[in-house]
């Protein structure tokens, strides 16, 4: 049986369910010739089939499983509790918020320290986690939700065909999609925020759920920018920064129509928080309408082309990394892959 990807309205709960099927399929594909007690992990297996009500709940089962002889099930368990405890402190709304660059992150936080062996099993966990759910997701219309996870290159790990590039636009697509944001018909009560969230996004690079996360007392005019500060992953604090004149009209109207439950920057109009799968879908409806298309099309290519233009700019990985808020240098070490100016001296290597 299939499901939907956000079945639930909890972020934690639906996250706890899909960790939970996948554990309960690994007990049922893992050896069990080494288990003693076949009958007990029967019911451990009916258990995870009603589901737990927490993630340590779900620990004792597999606890329980593996006194019983159950072995190779901790190698997935153990770094997908790190995970969920990781994911459930940002701040999520959907489960389509999760893609490779959070998962790096996790990474790079979560096995500094350990052994290589340790790092590729927590590749392993994560791989088959999302592998799985790619396969059991199914929406009312019957499509499905592909997160296409790889992690191929990081922290010194790699693959068989080296680092996955993300899908980004180049100058002069960019300024044909600000153009395209300002052209826009939105309807009167969105179209002061939906260009605010965009403007924000694509000026200063911060990531779509750091973007829905901001509070009022987060965001403040210092001469002749806006100073925001973010709160990015593992609840680490950055500071960004975008010109004035880029938001100005936009933030005032916007504050004048905002009515929230909260002191959130953006709401929906029912004043609660937006999802990432909403935001998406504007980037969508402008790339269509500026005439762009990418393999990817979500919100987050908006970040990927912010980081792009930066290093094709600067010519600095340390920039990236902060105003990007990566906790590895090595996950920016991707937006080097698109400096044209530096390759474009092996065309002289034969002269």
């Amino acid at each position: 049986m299939r499901y939907e990807l956000d079945f639930c309205n909890s972020f934690d709960k639906t996250l706890l369910f899909w960790i939970e099927r996948f554990i309960r399929y690994k007990l049922t594909t893992l050896s069990n010739s080494n288990v003693l007690d076949k009958e007990k992990l029967a019911l451990i297996i009916q258990e995870l089939v009603k589901g737990t009500d927490s993630i340590e709940s779900l620990k004792t089962l597999v606890k329980e499983a593996r006194n019983i002889g159950l072995s190779g099930i901790n190698t997935y368990y153990n770094p997908l509790e790190k995970l969920f405890n990781f994911l459930t402190k940002l701040g999520l709304a959907s489960m389509k918020e999760i893609d490779e660059e959070l998962l790096s992150d996790f990474l790079a936080s979560y096995t500094s320290g350990l052994s290589d062996a340790s790092k590729k099993n927590h590749r392993i966990a994560l791989l088959g986690l999302f592998s799985y759910i790619d396969k059991q997701n199914e929406n009312q219309d019957g499509s499905s939700h592909l997160f296409k996870i790889e992690l191929k290159n990081w922290g010194g790990l790699k693959g068989q065909s080296g680092t996955k590039l993300p899908a980004f636009m180049n100058k002069a697509e960019i300024d044909r999609f600000l153009e395209a944001i300002n052209n826009f018909e939105f309807s009167l009560d969105t179209q002061y925020r939906n260009r605010l969230i965009l403007k924000i996004i694509i000026y200063t690079g911060i990531r779509v759920s750091e973007m829905l996360n901001l509070r009022l007392k987060d965001i403040y005019k210092e001469d002749d920018v806006y100073i925001l500060q973010v709160r990015g992953k593992g609840n680490k604090p950055r500071v960004v920064m975008i010109k004035t004149k880029i938001i100005e009209n936009d933030l005032a109207f916007w504050l004048e129509q905002r009515d929230a439950n909260d002191d959130l920057l953006v709401c929906n109009k029912k004043g609660n928080r937006l999802t990432q799968a909403y935001v998406s879908r504007i980037v969508e409806n402008i790339l269509t309408f500026a005439g762009i298309r990418k393999e990817k099309n979500g919100a987050h290519m908006l970040r990927h082309s912010f980081a792009t233009l930066l290093y094709q700019k600067h010519q600095d990985l340390i920039l990236v990394q902060e105003a990007l808020g990566h906790a590895d240098i090595n996950t920016s070490r991707i937006y080097t892959h698109f400096d044209k100016h530096r390759l474009k001296a092996t065309t002289n290597l034969m002269d």
